[in-house]
């Protein structure tokens, strides 16, 4: 076994005891950073198999809707695989269950590539409109796939499946209010005056009446890149813990995180190609992508007091997110006194 640290991490030995799995069988076992919340490990086997494994953290700090984030997890990759395509990763096996003597985990076939932003796009600098028209097809598949139960998380964390996504929005952005004032997170605007502009724009929720699968964390750390300069493709969409049944625009926010993806002519044509729908920046849909935003804005500075982040990274993030976050409710506030 060629061990790329010390000791696998625990509770790693006791998840590929219970697959049947012994050291003679592992080829490496290499801990994956840049993630921000689940302990990864990619486990590679002697015959081949390319695995990664996650575990939730032991500490239940954090915000409300990070509760039994690998539930979410496997339900992405599940309903993903309806939806054709290989980018995504499948679900070898999973244990929901934080109290089985493996803890929870899930395992997952692992994707080539490497993060989006870590490749050098200089050796390859035509490939950018190409590789966006791809990742719209992809997205514009998994956006057909409908939820079976109702809008929300299948993890639960507030309950079950709610009958409308206004209902659902509105619960989760509550949610990272009541975190918000919980942990006293630094916020450009009181957190009564944020709960008063979205709910005055709750309406337009209504105009979403079929619960998609969405996986709100399609930044490029999330998108895997595979090949070599000139003949470069998709090679993994994951992570896709934060997923939710809900308005498939709200995808778009992390797609051109801080930018507008209507400026994103290859996307926006593969997209139309793989949803069978060209995507239309109606009122509805640009004042339900300001709320998005909003949504994710004040995750990210929230978040940034239960990850315990040192005050010169709180800091950043606080110059880099604030100032959007204020543009997006501005947006909201713009369009809902229109």
């Amino acid at each position: 076994m060629d061990q790329q640290t010390p000791s696998a991490p625990l509770p790693l030995p006791l998840i590929l005891r219970a697959l049947g799995v012994a050291d003679r069988d592992l080829t490496s076992c290499t801990p994956l950073t840049g993630g921000t919340y689940n302990t990864v490990t990619r486990v590679t086997l002697t015959d081949g198999r390319d695995w990664v494994v996650k575990t939730p953290p032991s500490h239940s700090a954090g915000l409300r809707y990070e509760r039994d984030l690998l539930v979410n997890e496997v339900a992405f990759c599940t309903a993903a695989a309806r939806a054709g395509g290989p980018a995504v990763p499948r679900v070898v096996h999973s244990e929901p269950d934080p109290t089985a003597p493996t803890g929870a985990y899930v395992v997952m076939t692992a994707r080539p590539g490497r993060p989006w932003h870590e490749v050098d796009r200089s050796q390859d600098p035509h490939a950018e409109p190409r590789l966006r028209a791809e990742l719209g097809r992809i997205v514009g598949r998994l956006h057909t796939v409908t939820g079976p139960g109702g809008f929300g998380c299948p993890a639960a964390p507030f309950g079950p499946p709610a009958a409308t996504w206004r209902t659902a929005f509105t619960t989760m952005t509550e949610a990272v209010l009541a975190d918000a004032e919980t942990y006293r997170a630094p916020l450009p605007y009181p957190v009564d005056r944020i709960r008063t502009v979205l709910a005055r724009a709750a309406p337009v929720l209504d105009d979403v009446t079929r619960p998609a699968l969405v996986h709100f964390d399609l930044w490029q750390g999330n998108l895997l890149v595979a090949g070599e300069p000139g003949a470069r493709s998709i090679g993994g969409v994951i992570d896709g813990e934060r997923m939710f049944w809900g308005d498939p625009v709200a995808d778009f926010v992390s797609l051109a995180l801080f930018g507008e993806l209507e400026e994103d002519g290859g996307f926006l044509a593969g997209y139309a190609e793989g949803s069978g729908q060209a995507l239309e920046f109606s009122e509805s849909v640009r004042l339900r992508l300001a709320l998005y935003r909003s949504y994710l804005y004040l995750i990210m500075l929230v978040e940034t007091v239960p990850r315990g982040l040192g005050p010169e990274a709180a800091e950043e993030t606080r110059q880099l997110v604030a100032p959007h976050l204020v543009a997006a409710l501005d947006a909201v506030s713009r369009r809902t006194s229109a």
